[in-house]
Formats: C-alpha cells, structure tokens, sequence
C-alpha cells in the first residue's frame, strides 16, 4: 500500500528535563526553550481552559507572577 503524499511530519521533541523550567522567569524559560529546540512554546495562565490534543514538538508553561510554576510537553 502506498503511503498517501503530503501527510504532516510530527515534530520530534527535544531531549529536555521540563522540571528545569520550573521557577523561571517566564521570558527566560521560553528564550531557553526555543534555543533548545522547542518549536512552539506556550504560556499559560493558572487555570486555563485549553485543548488536549497532543502537538509534538510543543512546551507548555503554566506562568504565575512571571514565573514557571509548571512545565509539560505536548
């Protein structure tokens, strides 16, 4: 079977501790990631209401403050 043309290639992700992101300054946490290869990167406010869908090659960061107070892929 022949594999249908134009299909999207999933971003891979970086090998990264997200832990390190972790009381960050928010701008500094997403500088990092970005240098690190994160393809998209994502603020967050506490509580937010957001999809769940998975993206390969995406960070997460919930910001409090101006701080990372958590950090997750996808």
């Amino acid at each position: 079977m022949a594999t249908p043309p134009n299909l999207p290639t999933p971003s891979s992700n970086p090998d990264d501790d997200t832990e390190s992101y972790v009381g960050l300054a928010a701008a500094d946490a997403e500088e990092r990631a970005r240098g690190r290869g994160w393809t998209t990167v994502r603020s967050l406010p506490p509580g937010a209401v957001i999809t769940m869908e998975f993206m390969g090659g995406r960070l997460n960061f919930t910001v409090q403050d101006g701080r990372v107070t958590r950090c997750w892929v996808g």
